[in-house]
């Protein structure tokens, strides 16, 4: 079955640069990412600004900038309707009828409650009206009618009261529940009536992840996982990596999806090294933990040929990071106690001359002596104690652009 084709509407489009824009940029990214057909129709903008995929539609009088509309608008504001109000809201409407009649949904960005243009929602309006917009989304980020500062611009009667009247063949959606109620109790409706769906943030961008780490991240899922732990180290005895896979299956009664990811490769070269990785294959299976620990240097496209990274994707696994863990049964120096301190996240190690000499105050310490499980207690207590860390599970759990498109979006594509 053919995915509906979705168009997104709104006054600019990118490259113009705004928080409504932002929005349609990372909408369009989802929906061309997930196989969806979609067109961006602005009055100002520019194809090359969107993603590779994504169609543009340019029409000069959406703009609410255009001086025709500017003119119209500073009528208006003023309260009364200029002459060529209805022509030229015909004109939007001829104009808009080939766009939206070949897409299956369309979500019209503040239009249907923003003043910016008035003959443009009034065209929309009469679309939605005749059935030629087939299924309309309004994404409402601001209220004319609600606005300290907006409010003296809008009159009683028309055109001005299509802002606070709500459309029965429109679905409404806003960015928070605040806006939920308030635009309900502007249209007088149920709260119920009105969806909200939260503005996310992309973690590969805003954490500047490499295109190696974003493929990398993706490939393994990463920020599926409610506790992740890095341990940037080679496959050796002397870092005790099998009391790392123990500790991940304590922290299994207490967390839905840990992960613990182990950086270096073993040295191929030495029979010794590689049986020891081979011993911690098999047990990472007997423990059932094989979505739970990821070794990078099987974790290629590939998983048969050996992936190594370099220090660039290292230094993007410490930033994707909760936890650096180090149960090192011996360290020369222990770097990874400053690297992973400059990320800023969480030192767990055993006393390696590093983290005495030079962090003895700001690390947490562990014995590799006592069961794995009363580690696992004081990762737990960690997490349970840190805000910083619980914000940082909620919005990778609930919050990012891509959970928001699965959870939120979808269900309202379809007409």
């Amino acid at each position: 079955m053919a995915l509906p084709r979705i168009g997104l509407l709104h006054y600019s489009s990118p490259p113009t640069v705004g928080g409504v824009e932002m929005v349609i940029l990372e909408h369009t990214k989802q929906l061309v990412s997930h196989g969806y057909p979609v067109t961006v129709i602005s009055g100002r903008g520019a194809a090359s600004a969107l993603p590779a995929g994504a169609d543009y539609v340019q029409l000069a009088r959406i703009d609410s900038q255009d001086p025709l509309i500017e003119s119209i608008s500073t009528i208006l504001e003023t309260g009364r309707i200029p002459e060529d109000f209805v022509h030229i809201t015909d004109l939007l409407y001829q104009e808009l009828i080939p766009v939206v009649t070949n897409i299956d949904t369309l979500i019209v960005h503040n239009i249907f409650t923003k003043h910016f243009n008035l003959p443009l929602t009034a065209a929309l309006t009469r679309l939605v009206d005749e059935g030629l917009i087939h299924n309309c989304i309004a994404w409402c980020h601001d209220f004319t009618w609600t606005s300290p500062n907006s409010r003296v611009k809008v009159h009683d009667g028309y055109p001005w009261e299509m802002l606070k009247q709500q459309h029965p063949q429109i679905t409404y959606v806003v960015v928070s529940k605040e806006r939920k109620q308030t635009l309900a109790t502007l249209y007088g409706c149920p709260d119920e009536a009105i969806h909200v769906v939260y503005n996310g943030v992309n973690p590969a961008e805003i954490l500047g992840l490499s295109t190696e780490g974003i493929q990398l991240s993706q490939r393994l899922q990463l920020f599926n996982a409610d506790l992740l732990m890095l341990m940037p180290v080679r496959v050796t005895q002397a870092k005790n990596i099998e009391y790392a896979l123990q500790v991940i299956y304590e922290l299994r009664k207490h967390f839905n999806d840990p992960r613990l990811i182990i950086t270096g490769p073993p040295d191929p070269h030495d029979p010794n090294n590689m049986a020891y990785y081979d011993a911690l294959l098999d047990r990472r299976k007997s423990y059932d933990l094989e979505s739970n620990v990821h070794f990078i240097y099987s974790s290629g496209k590939d998983s048969d040929t050996p992936y190594l990274i370099d220090n660039t994707v290292v230094g993007d696994l410490y930033r994707i990071a909760d936890l650096m863990f180090m149960p090192s049964h011996r360290e020369g120096f222990g770097m990874p106690i400053l690297e992973a301190g400059l990320a800023g996240i969480q030192v767990m190690t055993t006393a390696v001359p590093a983290a005495v000499e030079l962090g003895s105050r700001e690390v947490e310490f562990c014995d590799i002596d006592a069961p794995a499980g009363k580690t696992a207690e004081s990762i737990v207590a960690w997490t349970e104690n840190n805000r910083q860390f619980q914000f940082r599970r909620k919005i990778r759990a609930r919050f990012t652009w891509e959970i928001i498109f699965k959870n939120d979006i979808v269900p309202l594509l379809s007409p």
